[in-house]
């Protein structure tokens, strides 16, 4: 194989779990629902408004946000930010998981990029690709 080739299948293997899990999977939705309360003025809320964080109670967000920290893929923008939800609110936990998890994850992959872009024997096809 040629270099450039092997270049590129490292680059492609190393970035290809980052690229693969770049988004949270939900946890199971175990939990009982909750009970709401609506009020005459309340507008009625569609279930395409809301994503699976809304109803998971402080203890599996923490979970969730626990379960992504442990992954081998995840880099340091994501333990920075997943570390700064865990220490604050329910509601911080949920914007983490809802958008803070991609933009950290994106972070950590152009990092990723390049570093592979860094190294000296990464081909012109590599380059190209990055």
């Amino acid at each position: 194989m040629r270099p450039t080739r092997t270049a590129l299948v490292l680059a492609a293997s190393a970035l290809a779990p980052a690229l693969l899990m770049a988004t949270p999977s939900f946890a199971a939705d175990t939990a009982a629902p909750a009970v709401t309360t609506a009020t005459a003025t309340a507008a009625p809320q569609s279930s395409d408004d809301q994503s699976p964080y809304d109803r998971m109670s402080e203890e599996e967000l923490r979970a969730e946000i626990e379960r992504i920290l442990d992954r081998p893929e995840s880099g340091k923008a994501v333990h920075r930010e997943g570390t700064k939800a865990l220490e604050g609110t329910a509601d911080d936990m949920r914007a983490f998981l809802k958008n803070g998890y991609r933009g950290a994850q994106w972070e950590d992959d152009r990092v990723a990029i390049a570093t592979i872009l860094g190294k000296p024997d990464s081909g012109v096809a590599v380059r190209e690709a990055a």
